[in-house]
């Protein structure tokens, strides 16, 4: 009887990477999900350009354009699910980015997840939230 031969199996290479963080901030849930979702906050502590929609479904752009996406899902003060890309990344690749806020007693913790990010830029973009987001919504919050 003739051997049989196996079928080779080829899987691509997971190229995509999850960036996860936790951040604590002196403001309320609701102060946090506001400067995410409120195009002129998100304005002032980005110092650039956003229009964001309030609706699930509703599209936003950041940083004069650089970052565009698509809300998923919004329950104010409490969570925030969206599609999000950056100008510089592969064609029609989106990640999906999720904020959950939690309450504290000096504040709130927010619980961040980005999956999907290119392989190539996830370090940049992990180091990106943090200089460009958290540091700078806490000094719009110190202001």
């Amino acid at each position: 009887m003739p051997e049989k031969k196996k079928a080779k199996v080829y899987r691509k290479a997971n190229t995509n990477r999850t960036i996860n963080q936790m951040v604590l901030f002196p403001c309320t849930p609701l102060e946090l999900y506001n400067m995410l979702m409120n195009s002129e906050q998100h304005s002032e502590f980005t110092e650039a350009e956003a229009h964001i929609s309030s609706r699930e479904t509703g599209k936003f752009t950041a940083y004069d354009g650089w970052i565009e996406g698509k809300n998923l899902e919004l329950v104010p003060g409490k969570k925030i699910v969206q599609y999000w890309r950056g100008a510089d990344w592969p064609k029609g690749h989106f990640s999906i980015v999720t904020f959950e806020f939690f309450p504290q007693k000096n504040g709130s913790k927010l619980i961040f997840t980005q999956k999907e990010v290119p392989k190539q830029f996830e370090s940049e973009i992990a180091k990106g939230w943090k200089d460009h987001y958290w540091d700078k919504m806490r000094a719009m919050m110190e202001k």
